[in-house]
C-alpha cells in the first residue's frame, strides 16, 4: 500500500469514528461530513472511493430521516422513526468500518442497506 493510499485509509478511519462519535457528541459528524467533501477528489478512483459514497449517503439518509422523525414526534409516529433511523446509522458505520478494516470496498448499488 502506499503512502498516499495508507494515509486515505487513515482519514476514513477517522471520517468512521467522527461518525460514531455522533450518537454521543451531536456535532461530530457535521466535522465528518465536511472531511468527505475536501477528501473526496483524493481518493476518486480508488476503492476508498466506495467509503466516501458510502458515509455521505449514510450522513444525508440519517439526516432526513432525524428530520422526518423530528416533524413527525407531534404524531407520535417520530418515536418509531428516530430509533429506528438511529439503528440504521450504527449498523451502517459498523458495517462500513468492518469493511474499510478488511480492505474491502462498499458496494456502489445505492441501497440503503
Amino acid at each position: 500500500m502506499s503512502q498516499q493510499q495508507s494515509s486515505n485509509k487513515t482519514i476514513t478511519h477517522v471520517i468512521y469514528a467522527l461518525y460514531a462519535l455522533g450518537l454521543i457528541l451531536g456535532l461530530s459528524p457535521l466535522v465528518a461530513i465536511i472531511m468527505n467533501y475536501v477528501k473526496r477528489g483524493d481518493v476518486s478512483g480508488t476503492w476508498l472511493e466506495s467509503h466516501f459514497v458510502w458515509q455521505i449517503r449514510t450522513f444525508w439518509y440519517a439526516f432526513a430521516g432525524g428530520v422526518i422523525g423530528a416533524l413527525t414526534i407531534v404524531i407520535l409516529i417520530g418515536y418509531i422513526i428516530i430509533p429506528i433511523v438511529g439503528i440504521w446509522y450504527v449498523y451502517r458505520i459498523v458495517k462500513g468500518w468492518l469493511y474499510l478494516v478488511d480492505d474491502k470496498p462498499m458496494s456502489m448499488s445505492g441501497s440503503l442497506l
